[in-house]
């Protein structure tokens, strides 16, 4: 049966305990999403020192994602079963002891367990710190308390994979995982001294076993695909082409399931909501963008224009400038002005950065480069705030936390389809340009033969001139394609700010109870 609901919501915390709080929900955010992105640029270092292939490595980043896809969208289901506090302690504990597992991990299939644990366990926290740090505040304060959240996030992808590549550089790769131990105590230890007392209602649900099921089966096939794509070639491959059948049939029968149901595993009736659909498909398919163009920027950077991994760092790094310094700002204005017309400001800032970074090309100095990434920081700052508002504006505190886990799940997923639609086409794009441009060589072309000849009288040989001019092309034709990319990013931006009108206006940004999250 299911404890007694609290008569009235827990106050909000003062002083040294809302400090306290607010800074160890923000370091488990951050412990969590740094832990996601930190062994992206670990692989070659892992994969050499176990002895095994880089494909094989990758799996260390696959079974990650795919547990944590799988996990998300169960925190409002779990939430119900266990409570607030007590799932996320748990989820705090056993990211820690899955963290220590990993690093003593002593061969590849033990990294890869250690790894698919860590991704489960990692599932609730994001959205639990939301619910937990919105719960801290008052309400006509909730909007600060998102923003505090927001600055975690947009840092830490970014320091994810320059803290990860200075640890493996200087000391070695377990200690990406072990940084977690200490941070993860301190969490635990602080959120239990907090929020022992602030336990969110318990009912015990029956478990949804199909659901589960089905819902395991269609995420871990479209995250397997999206994750192993680009290396399997895509649809030339039978292996890509049997995860999408069953992905979409898993989809499908997981839908008509959970619509059915009168205990779900996730809660799909949220989509009902005129504001949460409308916001989460805009902020979905805004950090799609956002996060393909965090994959793409740095590679185009390091394979085509020869910066170091630390260079390549050193450009994208700026972001979080803005970001941190105007996110509490936006999050004391926002309760005053419409969160549309917050959210438009950012899509329309991150269609002028992509527009900038369209006019790029193989001459690029820093400075050039660093403007939009500037300008980026900014647009993040008023991209998560006030689109999360939206998106849990109006729901009632107990469908808070399910709503925030479904709204991170949907994001997150989109985010990986975003990096792998984008890599994609940026192959392809590269592809038809290179092809494009090779027209114009031949003997038929003086141009062309005038640069092999100069390049002979500098004592290249002849074969040596056609691999320099190919070289060349490949460059050009590469940044041709990451111009492009951004070019269509930019005006899908502008089409995203019709989106965000669709939603209703709220007079305040987001009604908080005893419990909250995202």
């Amino acid at each position: 049966m299911s404890a007694p609901r609290p008569q009235a919501p827990h106050p909000p915390l003062k002083g040294g305990q809302l400090a306290m709080g607010t800074l160890a929900l923000s370091l488990a955010v951050f412990m969590n999403v740094l832990d996601s992105s930190i062994a992206n640029v670990s692989i070659p270092a892992i994969s050499g020192n176990l002895g095994v292939s880089p494909q094989q490595g990758t799996w260390v980043i696959t079974s990650f994602a795919v547990a944590n896809a799988i996990s998300v969208p169960l925190t409002g289901w779990l939430t119900t079963r266990f409570g607030q506090v007590r799932l996320f302690l748990s989820s705090i504990l056993l990211f820690v002891i899955s963290s220590w597992l990993c690093g003593m991990a002593p061969n590849i299939e033990i990294l890869i367990a250690a790894r698919i644990l860590q991704g489960a366990v990692a599932g609730p926290m994001i959205p639990l710190s939301q619910a937990l740090l919105l719960g801290s505040y008052p309400p006509a304060k909730s909007s600060m308390a998102l923003a505090l959240w927001g600055m975690t996030t947009l840092v830490a992808p970014i320091m994810g994979p320059l803290l990860g590549g200075w640890i493996s550089d200087n000391y070695s790769w377990p200690w990406i995982f072990y940084i977690n131990i200490p941070v993860g105590l301190f969490t635990a230890w602080a959120t239990w001294s907090i929020y022992r007392k602030r336990e969110s209602a318990i009912k015990s649900l029956p478990i949804d076993k199909v659901g589960l099921f089905l819902l395991v089966i269609w995420v871990g096939a479209l995250q397997i695909m999206l994750d192993k794509g680009k290396e399997l070639d895509w649809f030339n491959s039978g292996e890509i082409i049997l995860l999408t059948v069953i992905a979409i049939i898993g989809l499908v029968y997981f839908v008509v399931w959970e619509l059915g149901q009168d205990h779900p595993v996730v809660d799909l009736s949220l989509f009902k909501g005129r504001n949460f659909s409308a916001g989460v498909i805009a902020i979905s398919i805004g950090y799609g963008l956002f996060f393909g163009s965090l994959v793409i920027m740095p590679l185009w950077l390091q394979t085509q224009l020869a910066y170091t991994a630390t260079e390549a760092g050193k450009v994208m790094a700026p972001v979080g400038i803005f970001a941190i310094l105007l996110s509490p700002i936006i999050g004391k204005i926002l309760p005053k002005v419409d969160a549309r017309k917050v959210a438009s400001a950012a899509f329309m800032g991150f269609a002028v950065v992509f527009f900038l970074r369209s006019r790029f090309n193989t001459e690029v100095d820093t400075y050039t480069l660093l403007i939009p990434t500037l300008i980026q920081g900014a647009a993040m700052s008023m991209f998560f705030i006030p689109l999360t508002s939206i998106i849990l504006s109006g729901q009632p505190p107990d469908k808070i936390p399910a709503a925030s886990g479904l709204s991170n799940f949907v994001r997150i997923m989109c985010g990986g389809m975003g990096a792998s639609i984008m890599t994609t086409i940026w192959d392809s794009r590269s592809t038809l340009h290179h092809a494009q441009i090779a027209e114009n060589t031949g003997s038929s072309f003086p141009n062309f033969v005038q640069t092999v000849q100069g390049l002979m009288q500098q004592g290249i040989p002849e074969q040596g001139a056609y691999a320099i001019i190919d070289r060349a092309i490949s460059v050009q034709a590469s940044t041709m394609a990451a111009t492009d990319i951004f070019w269509l990013s930019a005006y899908m931006f502008i089409g995203l700010i019709g989106l965000v009108w669709l939603t209703k206006p709220k007079k305040s940004a987001v009604p908080v109870d005893a419990g909250g999250a995202h």
